[in-house]
């Protein structure tokens, strides 16, 4: 079964359909700018743009960076804080003219790894973490999530982690991978003590990178690169959107 999905970022917007029994993307995925000023109806365009190019009339998948309660955003990280209250999967729904289903970005990246990447397999507490522009967080319990957790914008030590943590931190304050990595540290370690994991997955673009900074990672619980690196939030989305009535 194939499902388009999509991911809604800051920056870009991508997509492509994939293989929801296999997991894999069966096009090259397609990526878009996101508009500036990123408002709901400027990202539904795209969003339309990114179906039509596939030439897609079947279930969407799409995520997007904010805590979504029955297809409403309640929150708006990186993006225009116009869609703070907004009725955004029916706006979508109608923008592309599909049965789509809207979810939080690092939810769907957590169901990705879950399925068919790192977690596969695992039981207890897993915590998947995206580090990027900010922090995301997916919390599953025995293979179920705990939906919209926002773990980047836990407080310690006086600061919000994500502000410290990040991989946009990473780069804005040319930090060494030791340095940054013993940051990481001290955040997982505070995740730690709260929640009692049994297994955290480092995901988003950086985690390409994990042999560089996982030398100065010492919690413990088990600590594993994401599978998926980038794609998982396409193919999370989709894997969501089988569940549309």
């Amino acid at each position: 079964m194939e499902i388009l999905g999509i991911d809604i970022g800051g920056s870009g917007i991508k997509g492509a359909p994939v293989d929801v029994d296999k997991g894999i993307m069966v096009a090259e995925r397609h990526r878009i700018d996101t508009p500036q000023p990123s408002t709901p109806d400027a990202v539904g365009n795209v969003v339309a743009e990114l179906a039509r190019h596939f030439d897609w009339t079947g279930l969407i998948g799409c995520t997007f960076p904010a805590i979504i309660k029955n297809g409403v955003t309640l929150s708006a990280a990186n993006v225009d804080q116009s869609w703070i209250g907004t009725q955004a999967e029916k706006l979508l729904r109608k923008k592309t003219g599909c049965p789509l289903i809207l979810l939080n970005d690092a939810d769907a990246a957590g169901m990705a790894e879950m399925e068919f990447g790192a977690g596969k397999g695992h039981k207890g507490v897993v915590i998947i973490l995206t580090l990027g522009t900010g922090i995301g967080s997916a919390v599953f319990v025995n293979g179920a999530l705990l939906a919209n957790s926002e773990l980047g914008h836990l407080e310690f030590d006086g600061r919000e982690a994500e502000k410290w943590t990040s991989d946009k931190v990473r780069k804005d304050k040319d930090l060494s991978w030791k340095k940054w990595g013993e940051r990481i540290d001290a955040y997982l370690k505070h995740v730690e003590f709260l929640l009692s994991p049994d297994l955290f997955i480092l995901g988003g673009g950086v985690s390409k990178n994990f042999d560089k900074f996982s030398p100065y990672l010492h919690t413990q619980t088990m600590i594993v690169p994401a599978q998926l690196l980038n794609d998982a939030g396409i193919v999370g989305a989709a894997l969501a959107a089988r569940n549309i009535k």
